[in-house]
């Protein structure tokens, strides 16, 4: 899971664990709600997608959904994680990071894999876990991903302002952009698809000192059906280290 070679590092800030372990946490007790009920413009595009967020957080992704032309629509790959689940693809990214690097010590693993997967073990709850958190993509009328990362593999091109895409997909991603921080998401600029509001994530981005939104629980009896899809997708997943596409 390489990066692209170029993009922009003026753009966006750095949220490293100390950063937000920082961050004052003063829970609002907002409740998940389905987005299905409360987001309808937006797709669902994996099928063992837990469909649930803070209801700010759904009303906020409706509005930007809304903000889509003829045409594009946004489409959804993660929202709230359970634990569990949080901690099954971080054992997987250490499990594909000890493959990939194996001469490499185990802190320099593990810094590697934060990158990319927000640790378990923190002061600061990983962000899909607190329902602040949306992985958004564009889809077509069709249920097709939209190119977003063109000319490159698609993790070479993960930073949110990687240089030298092609003129169509740097006007898709910029759709995508302009509409989740117009309505007050803020985006992890190592992640195009990553947005949040209210986390512990989103405070570092936007300079605040503390979150209102913390580690969340739902009903087992709603998810635990996708749980199980959801282990299975990632089995089956290649070393992302070793094949960036």
């Amino acid at each position: 899971m390489a990066r692209g070679m170029n993009w922009d590092r003026t753009k966006g800030r750095p949220e490293p664990v100390h950063l937000l372990n920082r961050i004052r946490e003063v829970e609002c007790g907002e409740p998940l709600v389905d987005m299905r009920e409360v987001a309808p413009s937006i797709r669902i595009l994996r099928a063992h997608t837990i469909p649930y967020c803070r209801k700010t957080v759904a009303e906020m992704a409706e509005r930007a959904a809304r903000r889509m032309p003829k045409g594009v629509h946004m489409a959804m790959t993660e929202a709230w994680r359970p634990i569990q689940r949080q901690q099954r693809i971080y054992d997987f990214m250490m499990k594909c990071a000890l493959e990939a690097f194996p001469d490499r010590q185990y802190s320099s693993l593990k810094r590697t894999v934060n990158r990319w997967v927000a640790p378990t073990d923190q002061k600061a709850p990983p962000g899909h876990c607190t329902g602040a958190a949306l992985d958004i993509n564009l889809v077509d009328d069709s249920g097709e991903v939209i190119d977003v990362w063109a000319p490159y593999e698609r993790f070479l091109a993960s930073p949110t302002y990687t240089l030298g895409l092609t003129e169509e997909a740097q006007y898709h991603r910029n759709l995508l952009i302009e509409a989740m921080l117009a309505e007050g998401f803020s985006n992890c600029r190592d992640e195009w698809w990553h947005y949040s509001y209210g986390d512990a994530g989103w405070a570092v981005r936007v300079g605040a000192e503390e979150c209102i939104y913390g580690l969340v629980h739902l009903d087992p009896a709603l998810y635990e059906s996708l749980e199980d899809l959801a282990a299975e997708a990632i089995a089956g997943r290649p070393n992302p280290f070793l094949d960036p596409s």
